[in-house]
């Protein structure tokens, strides 16, 4: 019998990933019932960070864009947020 290793993905996709404008971002989800505690993210030196609760994948755009909430639900970009 023959066993077959299917090879991995080092880092699986992210389920959503949103463009954001700010090196700092907060996430609480989806908000409301449905989301989590809000939390503030740090980019570092990295041009993009994962939030610890959601997993969702903020990536710096590499141009600036007016933010709109609507295209992004609970995501608050800068130092104070929204």
């Amino acid at each position: 019998m023959t066993t077959t290793v299917e090879p991995v993905s080092p880092t699986p996709a992210a389920p959503e990933v949103v463009v954001v404008r700010s090196r700092r971002v907060a996430c609480d989800g989806v908000g409301g019932a449905l989301g989590h505690p809000r939390v503030w993210l740090e980019m570092g030196d990295e041009p993009f960070v994962e939030c610890g609760y959601c997993d969702r994948r903020f990536v710096l755009a590499s141009h600036e864009t007016p933010e709109d909430e609507r295209l992004a639900p609970g995501v608050y970009e800068g130092a104070g947020g929204h």
